[in-house]
């Protein structure tokens, strides 16, 4: 099993940048694939990235491609996710999740694909 806790939410400008870290517990971090979700005010949890688990592929939405980087460091146990040129329409609730998979070079999009969520991070975005 593996527990995930996101932190690095704030309050920014738009404009500015912020890195999100997500923690894993556990020893099986490396067969997680990882993703990312946004859930903005009273609408539905969306994706927005993914990475396999070495990190040699990565797939973002359309909304954030060019804003948006992840990255994992196995040896922590840790994936981020780089935001930059951050929008008032970014603000949301930023969420990490774990896919556990053998596939070494597959990322998932899709929520149902994932078996472990984080408690997520508030990000807002003043104008």
């Amino acid at each position: 099993q593996v527990q995930l806790v996101e932190s690095g939410g704030g309050l920014v400008q738009a404009g500015d940048s912020l890195r999100l870290p997500c923690a894993a517990s556990g020893r099986t971090f490396y067969r997680n694939a990882m993703g990312w979700f946004l859930q903005p005010p009273g609408k539905e949890r969306e994706f927005v990235g993914a990475i396999s688990l070495r990190g040699s592929s990565t797939y973002y939405a359309d909304f954030v491609k060019g804003r948006f980087t992840i990255s994992r460091d196995n040896a922590k146990n840790t994936v981020y996710l780089q935001m930059n040129s951050l929008k008032p329409e970014d603000t949301a609730v930023y969420y990490c999740a774990a896919n556990p998979t053998y596939s070494t070079s597959t990322y998932y999009t899709a929520q149902h694909e994932y078996d472990y969520w984080g408690q997520g991070t508030q990000v807002t975005v003043s104008s």
